[in-house]
């Protein structure tokens, strides 16, 4: 029995190690990738990391796959991974290390800008400074907010005031970080009557702090610009600075501008920002440097507010996010720092001074001397506008005179910016839109030529593809309503506004059976609306043409592109109208045929049928036994007319075959119906391409060669002995097609050589009563 049960408990455990043995391989055979086997070397997971960085070679170029970030970009994200060693050091030499870094980074930063005894809170988030502060303001003015919470919110509710330009999104990602209703943040308007656009109402933000105070509020924060989001305008950051003190408002300043702040020369409106409470730097994108993080300076004498704010921290890891930036700071300089802002605001103001001497391009700028960002549009008159109407107020416009000048200039814009970020990439324009000015073209160098390597050079170049665009900008919009007007005028064709395109317009061929109160789709419009555009390109004119897109509009249309000076409108509307008829000519005609080739094909078959059927009637029924057939067939043979039938697709009828097996002659039928006509165009001088205008009247025709040229042309339009004279000769009821001339008549022996001519088989005709 022992033995018995050895064994047994052996063959329990070896049968429970295979179950084991057989889950380890299962499992294994479940993990994917390189985490099978015992493990990889260093050499093997560099290389899979290289791999996945650059991915395939045949991709993209070399030069586009890492940013170009240079000795000092590498300073700084050497930071990170100093980061990291300097982590494992013990507590002690980690604390001194960490707060010499900060206060060293704190401390340059604070000089640099001007803003003396500050603190400084580095975060990587750009708004989560802003945050910060915001809850600071909170402890700092609600004494019981610790003990109390949201009650003492509900007793008295903050306010924070924002700017109408400020980042789109700022509002809701506050309320959202602090956990207060939408209803406590107030938007503060900006100037309509006096000053910039996009300049913070100081009055009305007066007004607006009077009325929550009596309504039992507490204006809390304000967030002013010194450089808007959008166009890089600053509020009257002193006279904001003295209401805040009036009303005990923590004021906090964000924006581009603040960068000049390092400058030898800075603007008043900008320098006031040095008293504000709190202000957010974005040093990464002003100097190039990668990966570094956005800095909050801030003046506080309460380190624990501070604390329990989330503005310091005991955590060294949080205090080494100023390393990269104390890296770059060190590597930079002092010179390195200002030159390189420096360099930025002297491209702004090249590019300032070189648009002011081009016509027709509008710069939004605020002051001159200081704004680092300069925002320029394409504007111009529609033609034919009154001079009366351009002097009155746009609010006294009429609204669609007024939107359709607005959307135009936008698709334009749109275009012209669109093409020069492809010219000039390294100049790193942006395009947008604004609320009252609409699409406009933004140069922020600061925010881009540190990275991009932007140059004088290349600002030079901007000004030069601006100018070789504006004759293309300029002609379009004056082109547009005299497209919109032959369109209008041209029957079968409909002009489609569509303010998003940037050409001479948008146009529609209306076929036969178009229903224009239907939104379905239409198969023959496009189909007719395709072949209309694969002719049209094949013309090699100077215009471009595409369809239309379908979430624009369910039915085709044929979008116009830009268009120089010498476009003949006229011309080229009666191109698409007439190319648009053929296309829906032929199609018919084709599909005409097929059916009349269906009916004729019945016809045929039943007509044979009762051929069949009227032959056996006449044979008898005989004749169609086998033997007695050929019998009856041998004696009396069955003189049997050989019938059938031909089509005639000219006609479209059926005709019998007798008369050609007869005669010999195959009948001719019915004459052909016309077949549509070729493109009506223009005649062209040598070289000219399609669409030009004609250049009967120009100056500069010579009196040798162009002259000559356009009698050939005139020549060419009326030609002696043409078609349509031949034709009307022939038509004329007097003479019939085949009776002689008068000239004939004379002459005794013509009519006979005529009628003894071996070419001519048609059947002699009598002569009239008037040629005897």
């Amino acid at each position: 029995m022992g033995k018995n049960l050895k064994e047994a408990m052996k063959m329990l455990e070896d049968s429970q190690r295979k179950a084991e043995e057989e889950n380890g391989k299962k499992i294994t055979g479940d993990i994917p990738g390189p985490l099978q086997g015992s493990g990889q070397d260093m050499v093997s997971i560099l290389q899979l990391v290289q791999n996945l960085m650059h991915g395939d070679e045949d991709e993209e170029p070399q030069s586009t796959r890492i940013q170009n970030i240079g000795e000092q970009g590498h300073i700084a994200l050497l930071g990170h991974s100093l980061g990291a060693y300097i982590s494992t050091l013990d507590k002690e030499k980690l604390r001194k290390l960490t707060t010499r870094i900060l206060s060293d980074t704190t401390l340059w930063l604070c000089r640099i800008f001007r803003y003396e005894n500050g603190c400084a809170y580095f975060h990587e988030e750009e708004r989560e400074g802003l945050a910060k502060i915001c809850r600071l303001a909170i402890h700092s003015r609600y004494e019981d907010f610790v003990v109390d919470g949201f009650n003492v919110l509900y007793n008295k509710k903050p306010v924070i005031y924002l700017s109408a330009a400020a980042r789109p999104g700022l509002g809701q990602y506050l309320c959202n970080q602090l956990g207060l209703p939408f209803p406590c943040l107030c938007r503060v308007p900006c100037n309509t009557m006096f000053g910039s656009q996009h300049q913070m109402d100081v009055a009305f933000l007066e007004k607006l702090i009077k009325d929550d105070i009596d309504r039992g509020k507490l204006p809390l924060l304000l967030v002013a610009n010194a450089g808007t989001a959008a166009v890089g305008h600053t509020d009257k950051i002193g006279r904001l600075k003295e209401l805040c003190e009036q009303y005990g408002i923590w004021l906090h300043v964000e924006g581009v501008n603040l960068a000049t702040l390092a400058l030898g020369y800075v603007s008043s409106s900008v320098l006031a920002a040095t008293k504000c409470d709190s202000m957010t730097l974005t040093p990464g994108p002003w100097l190039g440097l990668p990966a570094v993080p956005a800095v909050t300076l801030y003046k506080h004498d309460d380190p624990a507010l501070t604390l329990v704010a989330g503005l310091t921290s005991n955590k060294p890891a949080d205090k080494l996010r100023a390393l990269p930036l104390w890296l770059s700071l060190q590597y930079l300089g002092l010179d390195g720092i200002v030159e390189r802002i420096k360099h930025a605001c002297q491209l702004s103001q090249r590019l300032q001074e070189s648009l002011k001497k081009v016509n027709h391009i509008k710069i939004l700028v605020e002051d001159e001397l200081s704004s680092p960002v300069v925002v320029f549009r394409f504007c111009q008159e529609l033609p034919g506008s009154d001079p009366v109407l351009k002097a009155i107020p746009v609010p006294n416009m009429a609204p669609s005179v007024v939107g359709r000048e607005r959307h135009s200039c936008d698709a334009l814009n749109r275009w012209l910016g669109e093409q020069l970020k492809q010219l000039v990439p390294a100049s790193g324009l942006t395009v947008m839109d604004l609320e009252v000015e609409g699409v406009c073209i933004r140069f922020s160098p600061l925010m881009t030529a540190a990275v991009s390597g932007t140059r004088g050079e290349d600002v030079d170049q901007l000004v030069s593809c601006v100018q070789s665009r504006l004759p293309v900008l300029t002609c379009t919009l004056q082109l547009r309503e005299e497209f919109k007007q032959e369109v209008t005028a041209t029957a079968g064709l409909l002009h489609i506004d569509d303010p998003n395109w940037p050409g001479i317009g948008v146009v529609r061929y209306e076929h036969a059976n178009d229903d224009k109160s239907s939104l379905k789709l239409d198969p023959e419009g496009e189909k007719i609306h395709a072949g209309l555009l694969k002719k049209l390109n094949e013309l090699e004119s100077d215009l471009t043409f595409k369809m239309g897109p379908e979430y624009k509009s369910m039915k085709s249309c044929i979008y116009v592109g830009m268009a120089s000076d010498d476009v003949d409108i006229s011309e080229l509307v009666e191109t698409i109208a007439v190319t648009a008829r053929e296309i829906e000519e032929n199609s018919r005609l084709l599909e005409n045929m097929t059916e009349v080739v269906r009916k004729g094909i019945q016809e045929a078959q039943v007509q044979l049928q009762k051929a069949n059927e009227e032959r056996l009637l006449e044979e008898g029924v005989l004749r169609q036994i086998p033997v007695v057939g050929s019998v009856l067939n041998w004696f009396s043979p069955v003189q049997a007319s050989q019938k059938g039938r031909t089509f005639n697709l000219t006609a479209g009828s059926l005709e019998s075959t007798e008369h050609t097996y007869v005669y010999k002659v195959q009948g001719t039928g019915v004459t052909p119906p016309q077949t549509p006509s070729g493109t009506r165009t223009k005649p062209r001088l040598p070289g000219q391409k399609p669409f030009k205008r004609s250049l009967r009247g120009s100056d500069a025709l010579s009196e040798t060669s162009s002259v000559s040229h356009i009698e050939d042309l005139e020549n060419m339009e009326h030609p002696s002995g043409g078609p349509e004279q031949v034709a009307l000769e022939t038509s004329s009821p007097e003479l019939h097609p085949g009776a002689p001339t008068p000239q004939d008549a004379e002459q005794p022996g013509a009519l006979q050589n005529r009628t003894q001519s071996p070419e001519d088989d048609r059947p002699q005709v009598e002569e009239p009563d008037s040629l005897r």
